[in-house]
């Protein structure tokens, strides 16, 4: 066994496979896989290995379709059979929610432009003539959906990575993992120590275990999970061709052909854990006591789709366990804390992604950066938060709920609250409903005192739709106060604190004391990977602010900048709270607090004081998200509840009102302000989003410099636009594609809005170029169907920043 690497990544299952595939397919050939078994154990060889193309996040679709193309290749390029079966896909409806969410995925195939598309009942009894579909208002076909070989996919990865010089050792199980000074790592095996510029944890089962040797943990839990083969079917044997798989959703199943009989498996409503604790090092090939008992409801309904069940023998029960995540998604990227330690674990249609996890991975190894914005599978995304309480809740939840619809903005409340700030019993009076902000609860809409604070979810306008209009109306017209404490804010401070600050954004930091700047700060490929506002509230003392859930993202960043031993880098954002104060009474409620001056002589739009408000010492920025006339005013969070009566008190007169991030949405949709995450992500080019005149090249150093140089004179892909829709019962809300009136997809929505205070529907939207003009008609898949829209010139709210300014 070798003794020096590039990479080692720990675990032989099927990703741990493709990402040394797909790191020896970019150039890292010095790679080597150690599996403490033999390849595939653990949950691989067991999973019924579905795979299907489309997701609600669009990159996940990219990559799920690119992980499907990838399978026959690798059986041209490997010889090795992956068992690919690929009859199609019925995606059947039994209710009006699921209808909607089955026409929005056939309006992204159309975008994709790949097959999805509605059939007929006769159609759909042509392709599965042993179907009932009585109960079904609503069939769709996916024609590349099927199934492959688990053993087969795993072992061609293993196969094609061999072939281009990375090695496998099997039977080797890891027994520490140290990192050295210079930030490589010894990984010791019971036949020595290979020492490792990169360690991967692709460990599955054992990824919490192999985590534990590098000093941190990772939110995941196993979970029991079964299906069942039955034996041959007299009805399918006589058919002479293979049946489409059933996803009906509705019925909390999945049924596939297997051999001449079919497969049935369920996600129950009483999940059962596995191995809370710790997966036990001796488990492998082995399988779990069968019980169908508990998956019998599950099952009737599917015999009731499918009659000839009721008369067939079961051939076996598999009962495996599975790793969850608290979202069920993976956990994905390089650990912020650690250097040269990535992960990648927790997937559960592992089948459908595997190949575009092992790919984007090692690009973020190999390159520095995936080319598409992952966030939502990023491990950073959680943080210590995330606790075995919260995961165990949150992975139940998700494994009894693995069909239901996620509907827009919905907020599951299993495993919450988790963390609270002092304001929030006060907020809860005042009828709150909250929503989870990375780990704390935060206010997302006020239902009002004696209320009950309830929200509804569904493709269409929801009970929320009256308050936040209201909310937006209070703010626009006299005054509002959102909570903001759910932002990053950071303290920088000593000698050298602006020098090195300039080496991390794009744009110059305040040089005077009391000034503010927004500032993007730019990825490896020189995409958006942060925007943030920088103050300077006195010499060699700064205070940035960015996004909350993009805190721990954003560490990694920060850290690959040298920082002088003379400068200080500090997170308060548990230590302060935040409000923003705006509307055009704003400025009259907050002078009532203090003795300082806020006149728009002493206190502009982009400056930041320090003062005293309602007797307690702050920091206020004349900034707004919300792009009214307002400050954001920050605390020490033991005064967070002080501050927050203080201003409800003072602001009586003025008819302040509460406001939620779900009107604040509405707002900055309104005045065509992005968001990280949304509008602002390092897929994404300074040019395609308007913060090209932030970037400042008369810097000779700053995070992203060289890569924005070599991109900065390219024409834009893509152009960030906002558009008036016509609709009346519901709005975009992300994702969504957009079509010219032929048909041509031309872009999607990125975040989209009701404008209560323009009476407008409106979204933010990506367009390519050619055709990102004002007055250009559109056509926006909302639920599926094509809405009819315009390009806006300017946004409606305060195009010339006017209110801002005041």
């Amino acid at each position: 066994m070798k003794t020096n690497a590039q990479a080692v990544i720990i675990g032989g299952g099927l990703v741990g496979c493709s990402i040394l595939y797909h790191l020896a397919k970019l150039g890292w050939t010095d790679v080597i896989l150690l599996e403490r078994d033999e390849l595939t154990s653990g949950s691989t060889w067991h999973a019924a290995a579905g795979i299907h193309g489309l997701h609600d996040h669009n990159n996940i679709s990219k990559l799920q379709y690119y992980t499907m193309q990838l399978y026959e290749e690798l059986e041209r390029e490997t010889g090795q059979g992956c068992g690919i079966f690929q009859p199609g896909s019925l995606y059947l409806a039994q209710t009006r929610d699921r209808e909607h969410q089955l026409r929005m995925q056939a309006a992204k195939a159309k975008y994709f432009e790949v097959e999805f598309h509605e059939l007929s009942r006769d159609e759909a009894e042509r392709l599965h003539p042993l179907a009932n579909f009585d109960d079904i208002r609503c069939i769709m076909y996916e024609p590349d959906g099927g199934n492959v070989d688990p053993s087969g996919v795993t072992y061609a990865y293993a196969k094609g990575a061999r072939a281009l010089g990375a090695e496998i050792e099997r039977f080797t199980p890891v027994i520490a993992t140290t990192q050295r000074a210079d930030g490589s790592w010894d990984v010791e095996t019971d036949k020595g120590t290979i020492h490792a510029d990169v360690v991967v944890n692709a460990a599955g089962l054992w990824a919490r275990e192999v985590a534990a040797m590098a000093g941190f943990e990772l939110p995941l839990i196993p979970m029991e999970h079964q299906y069942l083969v039955t034996e041959a079917i007299p009805e399918i044997e006589a058919l002479g061709k293979r049946l489409p798989l059933i996803a009906d959703r509705d019925g909390e199943y999945y049924m596939r052909q297997e051999g001449q009989g079919l497969l049935v498996g369920a996600y129950e409503k009483g999940g059962k854990f596995w191995a809370e604790d710790a997966t036990p090092m001796d488990f492998g090939h082995e399988l779990l006591d069968e019980d169908l008992d508990r998956i019998e409801e599950n099952l009737l309904r599917a015999f009731e789709r499918v009659p000839v069940l009721t008369e067939a023998g079961v051939k076996r029960v598999i009962n495996g366990p599975m790793i969850w995540s608290p979202d069920s998604s993976a956990l994905y990227g390089p650990v912020p804390e650690l250097k040269n330690y990535y992960c990648c674990t927790g997937i559960i249609p592992g089948f459908s992604q595997s190949g575009g996890l092992g790919l984007t991975l090692a690009q973020w190894i190999i390159e520095g950066e995936p080319e598409m914005d992952m966030f939502p599978w990023d491990l950073a995304r959680f943080g210590d938060w995330a606790d075995k309480s919260f995961t165990r809740a949150r992975a139940h939840d998700q494994y009894s709920h693995r069909f239901k619809i996620h509907f827009p903005y919905e907020e599951r409340e299993v495993g919450r609250p988790v963390k609270t700030r002092p304001a929030y019993q006060r907020q809860k009076s005042l009828g709150a409903v909250f929503g989870l902000s990375y780990g704390y609860e935060h206010p997302l809409w006020y239902a009002g005192e004696g209320v009950e604070a309830k929200e509804e979810y569904g493709f269409e306008r929801q009970n929320s739709f009256e308050a936040v209009a209201a909310e937006c109306q209070a703010l626009r017209s006299s005054v509002g106060v959102l909570d903001v404490s759910n932002f990053a804010k950071y303290e920088i401070k000593g000698e050298g604190s602006a020098n090195w600050l300039n080496r991390v954004v794009a744009n110059h930091v305040p040089t005077e004391i009391g000034r503010s700047c927004l500032t993007p700060m730019l990825g490896v490929r020189g995409g958006i990977a942060g925007d943030f506002t920088i103050t300077k509230l006195d010499e060699n003392y700064f205070l940035m602010i960015g996004s909350g859930i993009a805190e721990r993202y954003h560490q990694r960043f920060f850290q690959s900048v040298a920082r002088p031993d003379s400068v200080g880098f500090k997170s308060l954002t548990e230590a302060w709270a935040g409000f923003n104060v705006a509307g055009p009474k704003s400025r009259e409620l907050l002078q009532s607090l203090t003795q300082a001056d806020l006149s728009n002589d002493q206190c502009k739009f982009m400056h930041s004081r320090m003062i005293t408000i309602a007797g307690i010492e702050a920091v206020i920025l004349r900034v707004s998200f919300s792009g009214d006339l307002g400050w954001e005013v920050y605390v020490p969070i033991a005064q967070q509840l002080a501050l927050f009566d203080a201003i409800l008190e003072a602001g009586k007169s003025h008819g302040v009102r509460p406001v939620g991030s779900r009107s604040l949405l509405s707002l900055r949709v309104e005045k065509g302000y992005g968001s990280w995450s949304r509008e602002y992500s390092p897929e994404y080019w300074p040019q395609e989003v308007g913060l090209d005149q932030l970037i400042k090249l008369d810097k000779p150093e700053f995070l992203g410099r060289e890569a924005y140089i070599a991109l900065k004179d390219k024409p834009p892909r893509e152009k960030l636009v906002i558009a008036e829709v016509e609709t009346t019962n519901a709005d975009a809300n992300g994702g969504e594609p957009i079509f010219l009136r032929d048909g041509t997809p031309v872009g999607r929505v990125s975040s989209g809005a009701y404008g209560h205070t323009v009476s407008k529907s409106l979204a933010l939207c990506f367009i390519k170029t050619e055709y990102a003009t004002a007055g250009t008609e559109l056509d926006i898949a909302i639920l599926g169907l094509p809405h009819a829209a315009k390009i806006l010139e300017k946004p409606p709210f305060d195009p010339n920043g006017e209110r801002l300014r005041s």
